[in-house]
């Protein structure tokens, strides 16, 4: 067999691919930034096609970096910006409109309207979710209710819903009359229609957002066969063995499997993921439970997540918007040039806030501003903010935690994304969270867990522990904060919160 992977990773601003040796090393990798359309405020759109064409630019792009070919690949895997919604025809592959990426806010209408019809506990006990804009059942039904005939068209099996991993699957395998319209459970249970405990979509909840059961995908675990690609796209057909959303995917990539180990992505936003193995906890703190990456049939695995919309999206909106720095590499350097953000707090509500708050219709607000307050005060807090929504969340976890009965606690976390590498709010989130902080030495764990998950599906390893025993760490960041000074800080976070919310 060959002994090497090839992970897709298609984020919310970018496409990438990354060709991994079978003991995890990155050989090659390509990305492409993708654009993201913004025709209303609080909708955020993507066009399909970009994300198909630059998924497969980088694939081809890393292949040939590496000097491999298709028959070099033992399998491809497959992660996704998750939530994202898009919906196409199944005879010609056309999609009906733009995908609805994550972030977008459109659908808090219909949410509100769910929430007055008494769905929140169906919603909450089959899905483990919370009725928000931001999962993909209500993406579905606005589609389905504003493209003209759409409805009709899903009921009669002409139209495929898909999240992106779907997307790419069905165009990767052949596109129309051959493509594979499959998803995972860990894809799947992020729609607010997937029972995670039974592993099946939920009758009753299609019912009440008339959404047809015909537009839906397979659902299978994370590591398990989900086709071939077409020959012609790589000049020999490679198997899919690997699918998960990017979040499950870097719990992978940070070796968690087992209940209790807490990972954190520092992306466009920040995803807090706690594994819980096979109990499926409920929320009392305002986080939500969700299926881990499934590696085995009938074998279903659950973990506490808890999602930060904003985290290093304000670091773009810093050289974006207010043109506070030139390149997003320079914040690190702007905001060590103070030793503190002088009192000012950032709470960059830009798009609601998640969880534990889930105030949907929050705004961002800068507080504590003063004539001392400079630029490089702004993106201090700016940076800040990141880890002061990442401790809520785990303040969060880790009562739930408690609450369930699991011993130990949090004792580390396990960091990655594309934040990460900035050591300034790696220290002040050890120092806010009052753990280690630890950042292991392939940060790309998202396409690292997408191509364990392949290969873990081909048969290329042998169980998880051995893919636990190569994960290592490069630096480890340790609180140096007196645990008060973290909490009155964490009290004026809070009442920044409180100002943001208040209108």
């Amino acid at each position: 067999m060959t002994s090497h992977l090839l992970a897709l990773d298609q984020g919310t601003s970018s496409s990438r691919a990354i060709v991994f040796r079978a003991d995890g090393t990155p050989v090659a990798q390509a990305q492409r930034e993708i654009h993201q359309h913004f025709p209303q405020p609080g909708w955020v759109e993507h066009d399909p096609e970009d994300l198909w064409t630059s998924q497969l630019d980088t694939a081809r792009e890393a292949l040939a970096k590496a000097g491999l070919s298709a028959r070099d690949i033992a399998a491809i895997g497959i992660t996704n910006q998750r939530e994202t919604t898009l919906i196409w025809e199944r005879a010609t592959g056309r999609p009906i409109a733009r995908a609805l990426v994550w972030q977008d806010r459109r659908t808090e209408p219909l949410c509100a309207r769910l929430r007055e019809g008494g769905l929140t506990e169906l919603v909450r006990s089959s899905t483990g979710l919370v009725i928000d804009p931001y999962f993909s059942a209500t993406k579905i039904a606005w589609l389905l209710g504003h493209v003209p005939g759409a409805r009709a068209r899903a009921e009669r099996g002409e139209l495929a819903f898909g999240t992106v991993d779907s997307w790419l699957l069905w165009r990767l395998t052949g596109g129309p009359g051959r493509g594979v319209h499959a998803t995972d459970v860990s894809n799947a249970s992020r729609t607010m229609l997937f029972d995670i405990h039974r592993g099946d979509w939920n009758e009753a909840l299609l019912a009440a957002l008339d959404i047809p059961r015909a537009l839906l995908p397979l659902v299978q675990p994370s590591a398990s066969d989900f086709g071939r690609t077409e020959a012609s796209l790589f000049g020999a057909p490679i198997r899919i063995t690997g699918m998960a959303g990017d979040q499950q995917a870097a719990l992978v990539g940070q070796a968690g499997f087992a209940a209790g180990v807490a990972k954190n992505t520092y992306g466009t936003g920040c995803f807090l993921l706690m594994h819980t193995g096979a109990q499926a906890p409920r929320s009392a703190n305002g986080l939500i439970t969700t299926a881990a990456a499934q590696l085995a049939p009938g074998e279903p695995r659950y973990a506490l997540e808890g999602s930060v919309f904003i985290g290093g999206a304000v670091v773009q909106w810093l050289r974006d918007g207010l043109h506070a720095i030139r390149a997003s590499g320079e914040v690190e350097t702007l905001a060590a040039s103070v030793p503190d953000a002088g009192g000012v707090m950032f709470v960059p509500a830009f798009t609601g806030l998640g969880a534990p708050y889930w105030q949907p219709n929050a705004t961002g607000a800068v507080v504590g501003l003063t004539r001392g307050s400079t630029a490089a005060h702004i993106a201090r807090a700016a940076l800040e903010s990141i880890a002061f929504q990442s401790t809520a969340l785990l303040q969060a976890m880790e009562r739930d935690a408690a609450g369930a009965g699991m011993a130990g606690g949090i004792s580390e976390l396990r960091v990655d994304g594309g934040a990460c590498v900035n050591d300034l709010l790696m220290q002040f989130q050890a120092d806010l969270l009052g753990i280690p902080v630890l950042r292991p030495k392939v940060t790309e764990t998202t396409a690292l867990g997408a191509a364990c998950l392949a290969g873990l599906g081909c048969g290329l390893y042998g169980g998880t522990d051995e893919l636990a025993a190569r994960w290592q760490v490069d630096r480890r960041f340790l609180p140096t904060l007196p645990r008060e000074r973290a909490a009155e800080a964490m009290d004026r976070w809070e009442r920044a919160v409180r100002q943001a919310t208040a209108a």
